[in-house]
């Protein structure tokens, strides 16, 4: 068998136990709104969250660097 599917098999059960046991309800209040959900899936909300953000943040910051490193040849050249 293939060591990549045996380990999504592990992780997909490891999540699944996660999911489990944390299914207790928690309120989350910001500035005027309130809502309740279960603390599972509000991890999975926050970590896609801080997915995304380090997605853009990473092509935000990426392309600076690479034209910072093209300014410092044309000043070691020119």
């Amino acid at each position: 068998m293939n060591y990549k599917l045996i380990l999504i098999l592990i992780l997909s059960g490891l999540v699944l136990l996660f999911t489990i046991q944390n299914v207790v309800v928690a309120e989350i209040q910001f500035l005027f709104w309130s809502i309740q959900m279960s603390r599972s899936l509000l991890i999975f909300f926050l970590l896609a969250v801080g997915i995304i953000m380090g997605w853009f943040l990473h092509g935000y910051f990426k392309p600076r660097k690479g034209r910072l490193n093209s300014f410092k040849q044309r000043a070691e050249f020119g």
